[in-house]
């Protein structure tokens, strides 16, 4: 009887299959050259790079899937089986890394797989070779991190969080010197520094989080005060990015202008429900009208307004374009929607393409010498500068969006959303409510296409591709659809991060396809979900508050 209970306790299914996948995962990173290009990037030189980092992260998820599988059940298996399951599950993910080892051995692979070279026998053995025991590394080095991921979940809630994010920290903030600083990563005795300061701030503070949000509610005008206090902090840093140079900026100018349009498409798609997939159609018009209106090359109108005369054209232009776009698809639905939208995005970049129109708006060669914008003595000319402009655009459309979401038309556009034929037996005008929606969208892309213009004072045909739509889409998926935090959180993670790592740009899509797939059976909801979808997502879930104020949540049935 012991033998069969002590058998029930540990269910070796679980760990060869997160120790099978993960090795999968592993296997796919390795051989489509990712992880040799970031091999040159270090995190602490001589000891870790970026490189060996993304090979670390499939070790580190199947140690730590299969523990919390093997302690999901009803009864806790014994502390033990735990350090086992993380040991099996990092060792099988090694073995199929050692496996890839010994057929590179004998079989020249290159044939079929043009990375697998020796830079990457060489990396996944540690240097030490695919020869004698150097091919027993990756079996090695996923035992111990299994065994570590173990030691790490058995921690108590409140330290297993803080060492996950001092450890977390070390690669994000190496990364982010090197891109930002051109720095060489970070030294042993600075990852050291950031791995305690990070793992003890975090403890303190979630100790003391539930006092001092209790003293500061106890306050008088307590609530104002949290809420200023909440704010003060991202407001300081936003304000103060530029300083960190030209290139930050850059990045930076680029993340607000697809927050922009994100936020945009987040009213058509998050709010109402209306798959676009032409988005950039808008974003294109926005910028014609700009550099038609604003650059001495077009002659044929006779008006060379500046950036802040030709702005409401541009935008104006841009709404009219949504609702002439919203017609005739007032009585389509999912697929259908997407397929008309992406149509009329391809007709506007074929059209600005057209030989027929090539004297007005430039054809292939495009518009160039559009002006800079300026206010008095301020050219908004640098990246510099031009970070404040776009953040004021961004203040503007996310006030719009906050305002709108409660108001009587983003609650119809909600109803729009969860169901048309319900919302329109409950007197909501289907077709007032979907044109606000397109026009509204089309508004702050034209917006954003205005902004991009002067920001590079020249625009091509190829500027606005089919690309452009399905980036701003991921954001907001990634984000969390219908949320306006969402937007810019996804636009910092789709957008600035790509722009920080430029010598994986060929692999753009590669991580974005692998994103979206995460983020789908991971957080379904997005990074920052909106309440309602976050509810929809997990209505199983019923949260409970006992008498210290801690969190439960059980699952019905």
């Amino acid at each position: 009887m012991q033998a069969i209970k002590v058998k029930s306790r540990f269910n070796w299914l679980l760990p060869v299959k997160a120790g099978l996948l993960a090795g999968v995962i592993a296997l796919l990173l390795a051989l489509v050259g990712i992880v040799e290009i970031a091999n040159q990037r270090p995190v602490i030189p001589g000891v870790l790079s970026v490189g060996q980092t993304l090979l670390l992260l499939p070790f580190l998820w199947a140690g730590y899937r299969a523990v919390r599988q093997a302690g999901s059940g009803e009864e806790a298996p014994p502390r033990f089986w735990l350090f086992v399951n993380g040991a099996l599950a990092g060792l099988l993910t090694g073995a199929l890394l050692t496996a890839l080892l010994l057929v590179g051995k004998w079989i020249n692979l290159r044939t079929v797989f043009i990375n697998a070279s020796p830079e990457l026998y060489n990396l996944l053995t540690m240097g030490a070779g695919p020869a004698g025991v150097g091919i027993l590394v990756p079996m090695i080095a996923g035992l111990v991190l299994g065994v570590v991921v173990a030691a790490i979940s058995l921690l108590p809630e409140r330290m297993r969080g803080s060492v996950v994010l001092g450890l977390s920290l070390i690669p994000v903030l190496a990364i982010l010197s090197s891109a930002l600083f051109a720095g060489r990563g970070l030294s042993i005795g600075s990852a050291i520094a950031v791995f305690v300061a990070a793992t003890g701030g975090s403890y303190l503070w979630s100790i003391m989080q539930a006092r001092v949000k209790e003293r500061i509610n106890n306050h008088p005008a307590g609530q104002r005060a949290a809420q200023w206090s909440r704010w003060a902090l991202p407001v300081l840093i936003i304000a103060l990015l530029p300083l960190l140079g030209k290139y930050p900026s850059e990045v930076m100018d680029m993340v607000g202008l697809y927050a922009l349009m994100g936020l945009g498409l987040n009213i058509v798609v998050g709010f109402a429900g209306l798959l676009d997939l032409g988005y950039v159609a808008f974003f294109a018009i926005g910028a014609y009208v700009m550099g038609v209106l604003t650059s001495p090359e077009i002659g044929w109108t006779g008006i060379h307004l500046g950036f802040w005369g030709a702005l409401p054209f541009a935008v104006i232009t841009a709404t009219l374009a949504g609702i002439i776009l919203g017609i005739p698809v007032l009585g389509m639905r999912g697929d259908y929607l997407a397929i008309v939208t992406l149509g009329f995005g391809e007709i506007i970049r074929l059209v600005v393409l057209s030989d027929w129109l090539k004297p007005y708006i430039g054809g292939s060669n495009g518009i160039t010498r559009i002006p800079k914008a300026v206010i008095g003595p301020l050219e908004f000319g640098t990246p510099q500068t031009l970070y404040y402009l776009i953040v004021a655009g961004c203040l503007i459309v996310a006030f719009a969006s906050v305002r709108l979401k409660p108001s009587r038309l983003g609650r119809a556009w909600m109803a729009l959303r969860e169901d048309e034929d319900v919302a329109q037996a409950m007197g909501i005008n289907l077709v007032r409510t979907k044109l606000l929606a397109f026009a509204t969208g089309a508004t702050f892309a034209g917006l954003s296409g205005a902004i991009f213009a002067s920001k590079l004072t020249s625009i091509y045909p190829h500027s606005f591709n089919f690309m452009v739509s399905i980036n701003v889409l991921c954001l907001i998926i990634v984000g969390g659809m219908g949320s306006i935090p969402g937007a810019i959180v996804g636009s910092l993670a789709l957008v600035g991060l790509p722009e920080l790592l430029r010598e994986f740009t060929e692999y753009r899509l590669w991580v974005y396809g692998a994103a979206l797939v995460f983020m789908m059976l991971n957080r379904p909801e997005g990074l920052v979900p909106e309440a309602r979808r976050r509810l929809e997502l997990h209505e199983s879930e019923v949260e409970s508050l006992d008498e210290s104020g801690e969190k439960h949540v059980t699952v019905p049935g």
